[in-house]
């Protein structure tokens, strides 16, 4: 069975960075179909093989599968032994939780710190409500490690959840948004982690 993921630029593409980071880290064999966003044919490229027009999408013979989280929970059912989300039902439950927050959450952030590999940029005076989602985001990530007692990840090893947050840890990094000391060492894991510096190495090829 043939599993493709599409994608969009992995210097842009935050939904498919997401999915692209489950699939790397169950160890899945797939191949990438990278679509250029911000095109004039972009979308219908795209629609080629997504209903919706947007990346990531996952083919395997005749499944369509045109969402990030729902690629992500069919991965970790076809692959239990990697433990996507944590043994623990309760920890399971807030990990899910917290991965639905971001997955249609924080439009403030999204729309005022878009997605990007790069550091240095300098984003428009924040809004009262950007702060408060980017304060959220620290609730979220405190909460998690304390309920989990985890000292790398969000509640131990790499999982879901984490990757639904990597992009805002490229988002808060592009932006050098301060972190408080008692997260810094997750959002250093998370730099650290090799699938991570991976897709860093493809953007790099990417833009060069």
């Amino acid at each position: 069975m043939q599993t493709t993921l599409v994608i969009g630029d992995f210097s842009k593409s935050s939904w498919a960075f997401r999915a692209w980071l489950v699939l790397v880290t169950a160890d899945v064999s797939f191949k990438n179909i990278k679509i250029k966003l911000e095109e004039k044919d972009t979308r219908e490229r795209i629609l080629k093989y997504s209903p919706s027009g947007k990346v990531p999408v996952l083919l395997q013979d005749d499944l369509v599968i045109n969402d990030s989280l729902a690629i992500s929970e069919y991965i970790a059912e076809r692959h239990p032994d990697v433990h996507l989300w944590p043994q623990s039902q309760q920890l399971r439950a807030l990990a899910r939780a917290a991965a639905a927050e971001m997955h249609s959450g924080f439009p403030n952030v999204r729309t005022q710190m878009p997605f990007g590999v790069n550091t240095g940029d300098v984003p428009d005076v924040l809004t009262a409500e950007t702060k408060e989602e980017i304060q959220r985001i620290f609730d979220i990530w405190s909460h998690l490690r304390t309920v989990s007692g985890a000292t790398q990840f969000l509640y131990g090893d790499f999982g879901i959840v984490d990757a639904m947050f990597a992009p805002v840890v490229f988002r808060f990094r592009r932006y050098g948004i301060v972190v408080p000391a008692s997260l810094q060492a997750y959002v250093d894991a998370m730099l650290a982690y090799p699938p991570v510096q991976q897709w860093l190495q493809l953007a790099a090829e990417e833009m060069d």
